[in-house]
């Protein structure tokens, strides 16, 4: 598969770094856990993205895996790649009917709702600003707009600090970041939707777990820790009562 693909050339350190994501490997799928900073795909001022590093895997005929999905480069988490052309058929199909299931946990902070859980349901726009895209909550009848529906569930909170567990049915650009600026919280660290590193050292969004229909038959589930620095600034928050398990 992707045989038009331009040929990568990576470092033993970048296999090794990238193999070192690895949550789970099998004949058909692997699955990461991706960290904060490392883009998904190459672009204007992207270094080696986790498509390049998709290299290390490469077959004999030099055709390598294919990520099915996407997540921002300042989100960290589950992330996963199909390694035959059936297989990255079968999971994109899935994203495309949102028979997956996405968690995520955020750490945000503004006026945070009262209720401790609710469904953001708020159509999104894309726009370009200043040269970067970015979406908008659309107004009714908006040319353009997309249908965005999120989950939440405040597992956590102290002062104007939360711990937020969220749930998209739908797989829009920054949705649950826009979505979440729509309700008063941004995500700490979002330097789009929110205050940036005034608040935060990185965007403070992680992909906790992801359910799917595998290729090879059997609905899976597999999740990520939360990273070092997500834990820290809970606890700088006083949220680390709520810290989830490993």
């Amino acid at each position: 598969m992707s045989r038009n693909r331009p040929h990568t050339e990576i470092s033993a350190e970048e296999a090794a770094f990238v193999r070192g994501l690895l949550i789970h490997e099998d004949a058909q799928i692997l699955v990461f856990n991706k960290p904060s900073g490392l883009a998904v795909q190459g672009g204007s001022g992207i270094g080696k993205s986790l498509d390049d590093l998709l290299a290390a895997f490469a077959k004999s005929n030099g055709k390598r895996p294919k990520l099915v999905h996407r997540l921002d480069q300042g989100t960290s988490g589950v992330i996963i790649a199909a390694r035959s052309q059936p297989a990255a058929a079968h999971l994109s199909a899935q994203f495309e009917q949102r028979s997956t299931q996405k968690t995520y946990m955020a750490l945000a902070s503004g006026r945070l709702p009262a209720e401790s859980e609710g469904v953001i349901d708020a159509s999104l726009v894309r726009v370009e600003e200043g040269g970067r895209a970015r979406m908008l909550i659309a107004k009714p009848g908006r040319k353009g707009a997309q249908n965005a529906l999120t989950r939440w569930r405040i597992l956590a909170r102290a002062g104007q600090a939360a711990l937020i567990e969220l749930k998209p049915e739908t797989g829009r650009m920054h949705q649950i970041r826009a979505h979440l600026l729509q309700i008063g919280c941004p995500i700490l660290g979002d330097a789009l939707y929110g205050e940036g590193r005034a608040t935060g050292p990185r965007l403070m969004l992680h992909a906790r777990a992801l359910s799917f229909d595998h290729p090879a038959g059997g609905r899976v589930t597999f999740s990520a820790p939360l990273p070092e620095d997500f834990r820290a600034l809970m606890r700088a928050n006083g949220l680390d009562h709520a810290e989830p398990g490993a």
